[in-house]
């Protein structure tokens, strides 16, 4: 373990200070009255509890105090998503140590992962579900391609349950779940709030945020809350003026950006509501449908290129991403006799719109094809009168998602020594998929078919589904000492269809021998040369067995040209599959030695459905598994001052998903070898007066226990094949550190409040990619800490704040990427935000 580096000492020096003030407070000030005993048990409609070291999760589908949860969890109660202002992702998963994420900066683009358990590369649209569950409420929102970046507001607490959760979660939580629980209608009274923030970023623009809830009681047994928001990101990386030259001579074409050029470019804006309604049919049945609505628009690039300039960018095309999405709930709780009913049912529908420059694709083809001429040369980059042209592309790309999730569970009551909750589950997942990479003037025999213009196009339709059934028993041996074991019975059934690739023949060379235009032998495998005909061969084999009056087959996916990603049957073409089924499992030791004391062990095991690999000469790749063994002990001591919980464990991932950037920019998804991850967390807590103090962290050693090959191969010595990753290397994207640390105290002075807060984090340095060359190309991800403050006063009605966030400026490396497989050139980095000043107001009323 390494602790120089270069932000730790910092956040070291900082939180060893906040250690400690509690001391010398408390000679200062009254003892404290002693803290609440812990509340009743409520129902999960209800809002978060928290009262000094107290906090009531539904981790394990039961309201229950967190320190009685046999789980390594964090939470986030609606106190401190507050405190610390949270409104997205980025700033909850900041304060989260066990998860980290890897992304382009821009909104709903994250892939999240928990406990190192990240081979990189997720995220295509037609690649690997993710290996992290996201809730919201009793629904599923886990999606592929990016998370759905939910703005946080009136949120009852955020669970991070690290681990897999694979017995009451499911497929997509083989790393560990994150749950995000709304605050729920209140027939008690009517309220509400309002919160208002203005804020600088240091060397971008101006930020605005404006957030509203109410709470209205109908009836005695329903009620009504509504929820509202705005918010405006202000942008801070630079689009500054350059120009690009393409061959075939030197000089030949050139551009240049002027036309988009900008500072602060990549602004974003997000826009929305929420709406609840709890009907109580009667003392034992509540009804509460809900639905969200969120439009995010963003622009710009969210990384910048060092090669250009701090913060700054030299890009060629417009680049933004429309993200809407609409979630409609119903969830009933009821009983029947003693036993606890409860459906959980939802449908999501999620659209997104994006252009993104793709210059930096033909600069590097260009350079690496300059013996043939470039790109025009060797690609025939020309227009229909034979000139050459630009070869920059423009990719044009869209996504509708939907899902439809139901859950029905039941469960035993609480009180008794012998505890049951089981269940049935499924879904379905459908994503449209359209990605159009454009050149501009491109000839028509050049484009694909019915898409002038078009170099290369995605239109597939990709549908997952998933079922299960699912159960946990629980029994007192003794008075403090329980049992727990669970299991899951999982189906999958994932299917792929559509066309990919080129159009008629842009690879082959003008007056090659037995190469006649437009679909000749040296066409490219994929694209319309790969597109199925009427006998059921593809368009290349037909032509090279020397047949005429080939007619395709139609577009299984209504836009694209034909169909070459699916299978021939029965004079048609049928989407490609990938089935299978298994069991996860759980079991779990819990002992009390004393009241405020808890030891558990665990063991269990997650996983990631197989899929399908859109080559037809890239094999499917098959569902990997995650066995977890765990220790953890929690403690709540000093009368309710501390709270202190630590878990370790080691997990053993077998044959991990890697998707990567194979040939020619082409995501490819393998098996990889098996991996082991070791791992320590923590959290602290200590409340005394006004006087509180967080500390948490997660230690993680991911490495690879077998070679990491360039092709496949079971026996894993490479041989004839390049080693990309020697066994003992690290995992990517996950630090071995990440700390958060928050002090916060509070004075009464008259009838108002006044507070200062210090929040800091750290996190060590992190692989950019699994594969050794890559990582080295790219640089590794560079370890740093941000400190934030706050200052502020609350009164009855209202507050106010001023903050400033990453007081230092570092520039801390969230994520690296490339546009494609030899890009490596310019690799752009994900940054923290920079240094930000704001002000903030809230009313209640």
């Amino acid at each position: 373990m390494r602790f120089v580096t270069a932000g730790l000492p910092r956040f070291l020096l900082m939180t060893s200070t906040a250690l400690l003030a509690p001391a010398t407070v408390a000679m200062a000030q009254e003892a404290a009255p002693a803290p609440a005993s812990p509340p009743t048990v409520v129902p999960d409609a209800a809002p978060a509890a928290e009262e000094g070291n107290v906090i009531i999760v539904t981790a394990q589908k039961r309201s229950e105090n967190l320190q009685n949860v046999p789980i390594s969890i964090q939470a986030l109660s609606t106190q401190k998503l507050d405190q610390l202002h949270v409104s997205d992702f980025k700033s909850y998963t900041q304060q989260l140590p066990s998860v980290i994420s890897q992304n382009s900066g821009t909104p709903g683009t994250n892939i999240i992962y928990m406990r190192g358990v990240a081979s990189g590369g997720d995220g295509n649209h037609s690649g690997p579900l993710p290996s992290v569950g996201v809730y919201l409420d009793e629904q599923p929102v886990t999606t592929v391609g990016g998370n759905l970046d939910v703005h946080i507001y009136d949120i009852a607490r955020i669970e991070s349950l690290a681990g897999p959760q694979g017995t009451l979660y499911g497929a997509s939580s083989e790393a560990g779940t994150i749950r995000i629980i709304t605050n729920k209608p209140d027939t008690t009274g009517y309220y509400g709030r309002m919160d208002a923030e203005v804020n600088k970023v240091g060397p971008g623009g101006v930020g605005v945020k404006v957030e509203g809830m109410v709470n209205i009681p109908l009836s005695q047994k329903a009620a009504l809350r509504v929820v509202g928001f705005y918010q405006k990101d202000a942008g801070y990386i630079d689009n500054v003026a350059g120009t690009r030259c393409f061959l075939p001579t030197d000089g030949g074409i050139c551009v240049n950006n002027s036309k988009y050029v900008k500072k602060n470019y990549n602004d974003t804006e997000v826009a929305g509501g929420r709406a609840a309604l709890k009907v109580d049919l009667d003392d034992n049945w509540t009804v509460t449908p809900t639905v969200m609505y969120q439009d995010t628009r963003s622009h710009g690039s969210y990384g910048y290129d060092p090669k250009v300039g701090d913060l700054q960018v030299q890009h060629f095309f417009p680049e933004y991403r429309h993200d809407t999405f609409v979630q409609a709930a119903l969830t009933v709780e009821g009983k029947i006799g003693s036993w606890d009913l409860t459906y959980a049912g939802a449908y999501l529908d999620r659209k997104t719109f994006q252009s993104s420059d793709y210059t930096d694709y033909a600069e590097a083809y260009d350079s690496l094809y300059s013996s043939a001429g470039g790109l025009a040369g060797y690609a025939y980059y020309k227009d229909n009168a034979g000139n050459t042209i630009d070869p920059r592309q423009q990719i044009f790309g869209s996504d509708h998602f939907k899902k439809l999730s139901q859950e029905l569970r039941i469960a035993s009551p609480s009180t008794e020594p012998l505890r049951v909750v089981g269940g049935l589950f499924y879904q379905r997942q459908s994503n449209l998929i359209h990605q159009d990479y454009q050149v501009a003037g491109l000839a028509d025999d050049l484009s694909v078919n019915g898409h002038p213009g078009t170099l290369w196009l995605t239109q597939q339709h990709r549908i997952d589904k998933d079922y299960a059934i699912f159960g946990e028993v629980s029994y007192d041996i003794f008075h403090n000492l329980t049992a727990t074991a669970g299991g899951r019975y999982f189906k999958y059934d994932n299917s792929l269809i559509g066309f990919f690739g080129f159009g008629r023949n842009p690879g082959y060379y003008q007056g090659a021998d037995d190469n006649p235009p437009p679909n000749g032998a040296g066409s490219s495998r994929t694209g319309v040369a790969g597109c199925y005909t009427s006998d059921g061969l593809t368009l290349r084999d037909a032509q090279l067995a020397g047949e005429t009056g080939i007619s395709l087959l139609p577009a299984a996916v209504a836009g694209g040209p034909c169909t070459n990603l699916g299978d021939y049957v029965n004079g048609g073409v049928v989407p490609k599959r990938a089935k299978g089924d298994g069991a996860t499992y759980r079991f779990n030791l819990t002992w009390k030695p004393m009241h405020d004391v808890m030891v558990y062990g665990t063991i269990s095991r997650g996983f990631r459905p197989g899929g399908i690999n859109r080559r037809a000469d890239v094999a499917p790749y098959r569902s990997d598994f995650l066995t977890n063994y765990e220790l953890g002990m929690k403690t709540t001591l000093f009368n309710g001052l501390l709270r202190l919980n630590v878990a370790l464990y080691q997990q053993n991932w077998k044959d991990f998903q890697f998707a990567y950037l194979g040939a020619n920019s082409f995501t490819e998804i393998h098996n990889g070898p098996d991996a082991r991850i070791r791992g320590v967390e923590f959290d602290a807590n200590v409340v005394k007066g006004g006087l509180s103090l967080n500390v948490g962290g997660a230690y993680t050693n991911a490495t690879t226990r077998k070679n990491l090959c360039s092709v496949d191969d079971p026996t894993y010595t490479c041989a004839g094949s390049e080693i990309l990753a020697p066994k003992g290397t690290r995992l990517p994207i996950t630090p071995q550190w990440k700390l958060a640390s928050t002090l916060r105290y509070a004075k009464n002075v008259g009838e108002a409040k006044v507070y200062g807060q210090v929040n800091a984090t750290f996190q060590s340095s992190a692989a950019s990619d699994l594969r050794v060359y890559m990582a080295n190309a790219m640089g590794w991800l560079q370890p740093f800490s941000q400190v934030n403050l706050a200052l502020g006063t609350e009164w009855r009605k209202y507050s106010l704040e001023f903050f400033m966030t990453n007081v230092a400026d570092e520039r801390g490396d969230l994520s690296r990427y490339i546009a494609c497989s030899i890009c490596t050139s310019r690799t752009y980095i994900v940054p923290n935000q920079p240094r930000t000043f704001g002000v903030r107001l809230g009313a209640k009323f």
